[in-house]
């Protein structure tokens, strides 16, 4: 039977969503490794809504990542209340600033942000019944802060930068530095992280690493 890999989106779009170049990386890695891709987001209106052209906030408009993640998503896409740990063989989060936005409130807060409770829920289950996640660029700083204080001590990389590497250790995990077309694993944990977009400027490279990923993830599953 196929393996039934999650994929937690953020919404649609870098700057408010999820980075679509990876999820769609993701995706593809997945169904070529012969897996099932099982979609999911939140069911919750955007923190903002970012005009992708220009850069800045469209004052006034409202999105729902849901209804936003559905777009990457084909359509086929599920509300994350509705995904129980085992309806799926592993989670995978790309990153985009959907996850520091909706997912967290790591964009504002930084260590001392919060997470979804439907995303913290659902990671802590995954990772309590020892089936693997995977990390893709900003998204380790979700892992993080949800195991703060707690026995699980998570390894994970962002790349390099010195600012979001502090912050991830100020939250109890940490921090291995990565190149871009690489990834980390945290054995103990089941944990695989990769920098994607926090070191790339070329998808080529962004897929690179999330394919090894991907690989990676879908192999701890066995």
């Amino acid at each position: 039977m196929a393996k039934k890999i999650g994929l937690l989106l953020s919404g649609c779009g870098v700057y408010d969503g999820a980075e679509i170049h990876e999820s769609v990386c993701a995706m593809l890695a997945i169904d070529r490794a012969g897996c099932e891709i099982v979609c999911m987001a939140p069911d919750i209106e955007q923190y903002h809504v970012v005009n992708h052209l220009t850069g800045e906030v469209a004052e006034g408009e409202k999105r729902n990542v849901l209804v936003e993640a559905a777009r990457i998503a084909r359509g086929n896409i599920k509300k994350i209340t509705d995904i129980s740990v085992s309806d799926i063989d592993a989670l995978i989060i790309p990153g985009g600033f959907g996850s520091a936005k909706n997912l967290s409130t790591y964009a504002f807060d930084g260590e001392k942000c919060r997470v979804n409770e439907d995303v913290k829920r659902l990671v802590q289950e995954v990772v309590g019944a020892g089936k693997p996640v995977g990390a893709i660029c900003i998204s380790p700083v979700v892992i993080a802060k949800i195991f703060e204080g707690t026995d699980v001590k998570p390894e994970l990389t962002i790349g390099n930068d010195a600012d979001t590497s502090e912050k991830i250790e100020k939250m109890g995990a940490t921090h291995c530095q990565c190149s871009v077309s690489e990834f980390h694993i945290d054995e103990k944990n089941k944990i695989v992280s990769t920098p994607a977009y926090m070191l790339g400027t070329r998808i080529s490279e962004v897929a690179e690493g999330i394919e090894k990923l991907v690989k990676s993830v879908i192999d701890l599953c066995r």
